[in-house]
Formats: structure tokens, sequence, C-alpha cells
């Protein structure tokens, strides 16, 4: 598998040096320079195979030669080993669950792929690998978890002081051993921009060898794909041909991961980009102007992005084109009080406990079904996160995982830093020698 730049469609790399580079120097993402199409016939039967069969179909068609296949099969019926079911609503309603992983969201499927294929890769002797991660609320639990305890990784995570829930920030800060968090005093747009900073800072690069596990890093990418062609397979076994994806968005990974699976052939008919007061993409696919600004506080944390790094990659989807892009992608825009309304609609109409984002998914959903009536395909909403890392906007109690209960017995270790890099950077300097 070689990949691109972005900003350099000439530059060629091994998917090994992608996943531990993870940025290029120009600052671009990194891009599959092919991106295969599944075969036919393993689409029309798909709803005949499991999640990890699927897994290793996609994994094995674009990776190639780049992992032997009893290898990657263990890797992945290591990393996808819970389940990502989807739950019948009602007659055309679908919720799609991504938080039955360890960190009760769905970035466990792209942090436990990730820090499996950098620990195969990794060898004896090695110079330690850092990884840089910033976080709006769900990406620093998955990834504290899925690299904890990885042998020669070293993991630093930034998150918006104040603006992640409690269930959130203790993921991040009970951790100890190779896991470090970071409280910014600024917004996750900070902590993105201090990540970046460092990795295109050459004496920061000279001393440590830095990756990312944030979604810019293409091993994050590939395994949400997982999860779509697997709701397609169940909704098959339930008589559907056609589907509608309403994803809620804030950093445009796991929209890009569904663009991908697309691309690759995933039969979707509409993709819904649902968020909320950050509305840089809406504005965008609406205007034709793309122009960020500084992201706002709001109920669903994780989606408080005003610069979403990912829609890079879409757009190279797309190559550009703008048209093409609002022909398969539509979006829709809610505020915190429409958020608790549909969290109250979902529980009272479905006895169904939503969080923050998935009520704007659902949200999305239903305004694109009210919309086009006569559409026959289904209409599945992903729910990101599980309800009770939020319980200040639940309606009615949900029990805790024993996961989660078990972590407020903990300590709590973290550093505060302004958002200065100046700051950052001596912290990464000085605490270098710490493990």
């Amino acid at each position: 598998m070689q990949l691109y730049s972005t900003n350099n469609k000439d530059l060629s790399v091994s998917f090994k040096e992608a996943v531990f580079n993870s940025m290029p120097q120009d600052k671009g993402l990194y891009m599959p320079v092919q991106i295969p199409r599944l075969d036919q016939d393993f689409i029309a039967h798909i709803e005949q195979y499991s999640l990890p069969e699927i897994a290793y179909k996609i994994a094995s068609t674009l990776l190639k030669d780049e992992i032997p296949e009893k290898d990657l099969r263990a890797l992945i019926e290591d990393a996808a080993n819970f389940d990502a079911p989807i739950v019948k609503l009602d007659i055309k309603t679908f919720v799609l669950e991504l938080f039955h992983g360890p960190s009760l969201a769905f970035k466990d499927f792209g942090a436990r792929f990730m820090s499996r294929v950098m620990a195969y890769f990794l060898k004896d002797g090695e110079q330690l690998l850092d990884v840089l991660v910033a976080t709006s609320g769900d990406t620093g639990g998955a990834v504290a978890l899925g690299f904890l305890g990885v042998p020669n990784t070293r993991v630093t995570i930034l998150f918006p002081k104040g603006k992640v829930s409690e269930i959130q920030r203790l993921q991040l800060t009970t951790n100890g051993e190779n896991i470090r968090a970071i409280a910014v005093n600024g917004t996750f747009d900070d902590c993105q921009s201090l990540v970046k900073q460092a990795f295109a800072d050459e004496e920061l690069n000279s001393k440590f060898r830095l990756t990312s596990a944030n979604s810019i890093n293409i091993a994050r990418l590939i395994p949400q794909t997982f999860y779509y062609f697997n709701a397609y397979a169940q909704l098959k076994q339930q008589g559907f041909n056609a589907v509608v994806f309403s994803v809620p968005s804030g950093n445009f990974g796991n929209i890009g991961a569904g663009l991908l699976a697309y691309k690759m052939g995933l039969p979707v008919q509409q993709f819904i980009a649902a968020t909320n007061a950050n509305d840089t993409v809406p504005r965008f696919l609406e205007t034709g102007v793309y122009e960020t600004k500084p992201s706002v506080q709001t109920y669903s944390n994780a989606m408080d992005v005003g610069a979403p790094s990912n829609w890079v990659r879409i757009m190279d989807l797309f190559n550009e084109d703008q048209a093409a892009i609002c022909k398969i992608v539509k979006a829709y825009v809610f505020s915190d009080d429409e958020t608790l309304l549909g969290i109250t609609e979902i529980y009272s109409k479905y006895n169904y406990i939503a969080c923050p984002h998935t009520a704007i998914g659902y949200l999305a959903a239903k305004a694109f079904a009210a919309e086009n009536p006569s559409n026959e395909a289904a209409n599945v909403f992903l729910s990101t996160a599980h309800a009770c890392k939020f319980p200040d906007f639940l309606s009615v109690a949900e029990p805790l995982p024993e996961q989660v209960s078990m972590l407020h017995q903990k300590e709590e270790l973290y550093t505060e830093l302004e958002k200065d890099f100046e700051g950052f950077k001596k912290y990464l300097a000085e605490s270098g020698l710490k493990i």
C-alpha cells in the first residue's frame, strides 16, 4: 500500500512509514495512491460474514502485502473483539451502536487497530515511540486504553480543560504507566494545533520519534470503514439493500471513513453530516466557501471542532469537487436546545437512551427522512458514545458499566499547560527522559 500527501501527490511512502510519521512534513495528510474496490460477489453476499471476517477482507484489500495474512487476521481478531450491532427503532430507523469497546466510544475501533499495528511493526531496541494525541472527548480514552502497557511506547494526551465530561476526563487521567495527560487552557482546536506544531518542529523530531493517534493517522481511518460494511451486512439480513448513514461529525474522521468505504464499493445512498454549532463544513456545502472559525463549546463536546482536520481527505477523495461531494453528503446543524429535545424524544418514542452526539445523529436522520418521505432506504444514525458518559444531559439514569464505575476509585494524574507552543515544547523536552 503506497500513500501520498494531500499536499503532494508525487510523494509516495509505505503504510508503515505513514503510520509512524502520521503527518507528512508538508502538513498534508496521507491518502492511498489507489483505493481498490471490493469484489461485487463479496458485497452481494456480505450478510454471510462476521465483523472480523469483513474487517479482514477490507484490511487485506487495502494493505495487500504489508502484513502477512496470518498476522493480519490475528491482529484484527484482537483489535475488533467487540460487537457493533444495529438496533431497530422502527420499520426504517436503526441506530448503529459503536460504544461496545473498552472505552465506550467508536474511537475504540481505530485506536485498538492502530496500537496493534504499531506494536507489530515496532522492533526490539528501536527508539521509544512518542504518540501525541489531541482529544475533544472520546479519542483520548480510546487511545489510552488501546496503548496502555504497549512496550516501547509513550502516549501524551492533550485535552481542553473543563470542556470534557467527568467520565471522559477520568478515562484520560487515571491510567498511569506509559500514558500522560495534559489539561490545556484552551479549546480542542488549540490542542490539535499544538500537536500539529510538534510534528512540524525540526528540533523535537530530531530528539523524539513522534507520531499521532488522532484521526489524522491513516491507521485510524482504515478500521473505521469496518463498521460501515458490517452495518450494511446486518441490514441485508433484515431485507434492506439501500442505506442512509447519519454521522455525528466533528473532526470528520468518522464520516471520512464512511466515504472511503463508499469509494471501495459500499452501496450507500446518502451520507448525512450531523453537526452542532461548529458548522464549518455545513457552511461550505451551502456556500462553496471553506472558512474555519474558533470552536464553541456545546453539549456534544466531542464534536466541538472549528477546523476539522479530515475535511482535506474528503475533498481529496472527490478531487476538490464540491458538487460531487454535495451529491453524496448532506449536512444539518442543531443547537444545544434541539439536542436536549432530541435526547428526550428518542427516549419517549423508543425507550432508547442516547448521548448528545447520538441525539444529533438521530435529529439529522429524522430531518432527512421528513424531506424524503418516499425513500425506502434504511435510515441509520451512529451512536458514537455510551450515554453514561454524559449523565448531566439524561432524563433517566443510565447504569454505569463496570469499567466506568471503577474510574472513581483511581488517582488522577495530569499536568496543566497554557495553549502556547513554547510551553508544550518545553514540557516535552524536559520530560523526555521520564517514563
